[in-house]
């Protein structure tokens, strides 16, 4: 997608990798002191070493010290940071200690519709019962607690729901909840005697400027010992979303907390048979939490790159919404953050006809024909969920500006000719 990577984040990457650069003058004295710190805690002083297997103690240390930072002095116990194969690997692995029972005791798990697909597979996976609750549409896919309340009444009488999971920013909605929103999410949890797992990869992609990022952690201690001393909650983050694109590295963490004792060393013993989160991961997370600060020598350069990325991000967030909006069939809600559109398209009966006969969802025979007549690849709304008769699809806005705007004329060329071809 032509995203170049943060030079920073690189550069310590190197130095951990290979130490013997430590003494080469072509790196900056911040990224080695943080190459040494990291290094200094692992095993033989290498990333090949295995770490503890809830992660590299003063990788601990910086995660909690950087949720302290981004919630305005809520502390963090690094004690409660677990790092991950990735969020994927948190999110799979505290789904799996919550998941018991059998019949109507089986455990429940509400996920927003759409969603992102690792929900409903892990769900499966671990033969729980998924329990839908649907986002909003004409409401910018807004939560609204009595859809909640709706779903968990409804499963209520096949299931035991026991676990509520929020996307936020969303994917494949890109919506940034209100504060009021996450009070109501939280009210409700304490309600119901939810575990909430708030999935935040995209904290740092929030475009809209009437929106901010509220972390849950942040509301939950805002509203009082009542409910921060007795809510369950599990927070992610990783190296793979935000400014940084480095998916490749599989770093994470999660931050559990008000887990019962008992259960926590049922979680530690849970991630100690995986031994432990690949170091190098481990490593580039520290990065993303202990950044070049004021007065250190990369503090210039890596803004500069940082800002760009999330700045051009913004400008195609808008470019899309607005060039989806001017095609006849297509409805796009703004991109208030995260990194996709999931717009709403119109498909004439005899197009839905067609599909049928190719035993297709009619979001998949559309997809496949703009695939093929225009080799763009997007996937369709079926594969995350959508309400009953509406028709959508995802696409990401990360490609360069002038190749996404190549990319929004083609799909919407195809689809004026689409209409045409089914009306």
């Amino acid at each position: 997608m032509g995203q170049q990577p943060i030079t920073f984040l690189r550069q310590v990457m190197a130095l951990c990798t290979y130490p013997n650069l430590l003494d080469s003058p072509s790196f900056p004295e911040d990224a080695k002191k943080r190459a040494r710190r990291i290094l200094q805690a692992c095993g033989g002083n290498s990333l090949g070493a295995y770490s503890a297997s809830q992660g590299v103690n003063c990788i601990r240390e910086d995660v909690a010290a950087y949720i302290t930072r981004r919630d305005g002095g809520v502390p963090a116990d690094p004690d409660n940071i677990y790092l991950t194969t990735g969020a994927s690997d948190g999110i799979s692995t505290i789904l799996k200690i919550l998941v018991s029972g059998g019949g109507k005791s089986r455990t429940g798990v509400l996920i927003p519709i759409p969603q992102y697909p690792l929900y409903s597979a892990v769900i499966s996976e671990l033969d729980a019962i998924q329990v839908n609750y649907y986002l909003d549409e004409d409401n910018c896919w807004a939560l609204n607690v009595n859809e909640l309340r709706r779903a968990v009444r409804e499963a209520k009488e096949h299931c035991d729901p026991k676990v509520l999971c929020i996307i936020n920013p969303g994917n494949p909605t890109g919506q940034v909840q209100s504060r009021k929103c996450i009070e109501d999410v939280i009210h409700f949890a304490w309600e119901e005697k939810l575990f909430l797992l708030a999935d935040e990869v995209y904290q740092d992609n929030v475009y809209s400027p009437d929106c901010r990022f509220h972390s849950f952690k942040k509301v939950l201690y805002e509203m009082g010992p009542e409910y921060s001393s007795n809510v369950e909650l599990a927070s992610f983050h990783s190296t793979s979303k935000g400014y940084m694109g480095e998916c490749g590295y599989r770093g994470g963490y999660m931050e559990v907390i008000n887990l019962h004792p008992e259960i926590k060393g049922q979680l530690v013993k849970l991630l100690s048979v995986r031994l432990c989160p690949p170091v190098s991961g481990q490593a580039a997370m520290d990065i993303v939490v202990n950044p070049p600060v004021p007065g250190e020598e990369s503090f210039e350069q890596f803004s500069r790159e940082k800002e760009s990325v999330l700045g051009n991000l913004a400008k195609k967030a808008k470019l899309t919404e607005d060039l989806f909006n001017q095609v006849p069939g297509i409805h796009c809600n703004p991109l208030q953050g995260a990194m996709y559109a999931f717009p709403r398209i119109f498909i004439p009966a005899k197009a839905i006809e067609a599909a049928q006969t190719h035993t297709m969802a009619p979001d998949m025979f559309y997809c496949m024909k703009l695939l093929e007549e225009t080799g763009i690849c997007v996937v369709p709304g079926s594969g995350f969920g959508q309400r009953k008769d509406t028709y959508h699809f995802r696409m990401t806005i990360l490609p360069p500006v002038e190749k996404l705007k190549t990319v929004l004329q083609k799909v919407k060329d195809f689809h004026i000719k689409f209409l045409e071809k089914y009306a």
